[in-house]
Order: C-alpha cells, then sequence, then structure tokens
C-alpha cells in the first residue's frame, strides 16, 4: 500500500477501557437495582403469599419462614434504591451477591429434593403442578444476577454514583487509579 493511501485512512484505535468499564458499571449497578426493587414490589403487596414462597422451599423453620417473607420484599426494595443511588456500591453489590447466593442454593436443593415449585422472584411464588418448574431459567437468570454483584464488588466505580459524590471511595483497598479517574472526570 501506499504512503498516501495510508495517510489519507483515518487511524483506527482501540477501545478507552477506562471511559467504557466505569459505564457499563454504572448500567450493571442500575439494573441491578431496578431487578431488586420490581421484585420485592411485586412481593411487598401480598405478604401471605411472600411467606408462602418462603415455606414452599421447606429450608427454614416456620417462624423464620414468616420473618423471611415478611421483610424480605422490604430489603429488597431498600438493596435496589441504594444500589441505583450508587451509595456504598462495594457493599450493596456484597449483600445482593449473598441474596442472589442464598436465593441459587436454595433452587438447587428444591430441584434435588424434586419440589414443584415457583421460585417466587418476581412472582408469588410457591407451589406449583408437576411440570411446571423453571429451574434452569431461574438459576440461569440467578447467576447472571450473581457475576453482576461480583463484578461490583471488585470494581465498584460507577458513574453517577453517590459514592463519587460524598468520596465514598476514600480508603477503599480496591480504589487505586480508577477512582482517582472517576473523581477527576466527574
Amino acid at each position: 500500500m501506499s504512503e498516501s493511501a495510508s495517510a489519507s485512512r483515518p487511524a483506527s484505535r482501540g477501545v478507552n477501557w477506562a471511559v467504557v468499564l466505569p459505564w457499563a458499571r454504572t448500567v450493571v449497578r442500575v439494573g441491578l437495582g431496578v431487578v431488586w426493587v420490581v421484585a420485592g414490589a411485586v412481593k411487598v403487596t401480598d405478604p401471605t403469599q411472600s411467606v408462602a414462597a418462603v415455606r414452599a422451599y421447606q429450608l427454614l423453620p416456620q417462624g423464620l419462614s414468616y420473618l423471611v417473607g415478611w421483610t424480605l420484599p422490604y430489603l429488597e426494595i431498600l438493596l435496589g434504591l441504594v444500589l441505583i443511588s450508587g451509595l456504598f456500591t462495594r457493599w450493596a453489590a456484597a449483600l445482593s451477591g449473598l441474596l442472589q447466593l442464598a436465593f441459587v442454593i436454595g433452587l438447587l436443593q428444591a430441584w434435588a429434593r424434586g419440589f414443584s415449585i415457583d421460585c417466587g422472584c418476581f412472582s408469588a411464588g410457591g407451589q406449583v403442578a408437576a411440570g411446571q418448574t423453571h429451574y434452569v431459567r431461574e438459576l440461569s437468570r440467578d447467576i447472571v444476577f450473581l457475576a453482576a454483584a461480583v463484578w461490583l464488588v471488585w470494581q465498584p466505580f460507577t458513574r453517577l454514583s453517590l459514592d463519587a459524590v460524598t468520596g465514598g471511595f476514600a480508603g477503599d483497598d480496591f480504589a487505586g487509579s480508577d477512582a482517582a479517574g472517576q473523581n477527576e472526570e466527574n
């Protein structure tokens, strides 16, 4: 190729990951937050059905199932709002990951024990007719949400977050140049 032909072509540049990744994590943070808010809002309107969904897993004593069934929707909504706001992102993502892990374990044990239940993630949940379960789909979805939470624990630095405004990265072991770069650009 001649020198003039290569000079007239614009130079191709690689992806600027320092710009792309914080925005990608922002989408993941807000998306995960919205998932939690929706999951909690669906259940908060019918707490007795939420208790029935928790009991269907047959993991907890009756009294604890009752407590979890009543409080989980509010916890999910609060967790979602904290994630959406970007406040305490690493901690909110860690709690999100722990909840997702608990849900994955709960679904796996229900499947292994031959229960026919709907997970109750975005619906009333509880017992369903044999053959009406969707364990593979529900587990796949929960594992994706778990991976998103782990990514945010590992790298919680996002755009449009209260962490950036409040200096939530100060003293963070993993802050490094990513946090410094965010504070300069915001």
